[in-house]
């Protein structure tokens, strides 16, 4: 999905422990929160890590589930999600993610729905 012109944004990653940490939930919670895809992951080195970018003030992106799901609709897995998200999208003029942090999830997912 990215090539020169559509360059994606460095990832910071996050251990599972190192979510805990910022969040201050359980190990357990932090798991059900990936099961119900309010977060979504990947491994890193062999190590499962997630991107710092899907938290804000410690806690969970809150529009980032049902842009999860709109993905995983369309066919995505975890990892061409994550990918999406971060790349650049000329569409939006930036990154998904970037435009979810700045509060503009109905672009994003009307966006996403086209790749359906």
């Amino acid at each position: 999905m990215s090539d020169a012109e559509n360059p994606v944004i460095p990832v910071s990653w996050l251990s599972l422990p190192e979510v805990v940490e910022l969040t201050g939930e359980s190990l357990s919670r932090v798991r059900r929160l990936l099961d119900e895809n309010h977060l979504i992951g990947s491994r890193q080195d062999g190590v499962f890590r997630i991107p710092a970018a899907f938290f804000i003030d410690g806690a969970p992106l809150s529009s980032l589930r049902g842009t999860i799901t709109v993905l995983h609709d369309a066919g995505f897995s975890d990892d061409e999600t994550i990918e999406w998200l971060f790349a650049r999208e000329e569409s939006i003029g930036m990154a998904p993610i970037e435009a979810l942090r700045a509060g503009r999830k109905t672009e994003v997912r009307r966006v996403a729905q086209t790749l359906a």
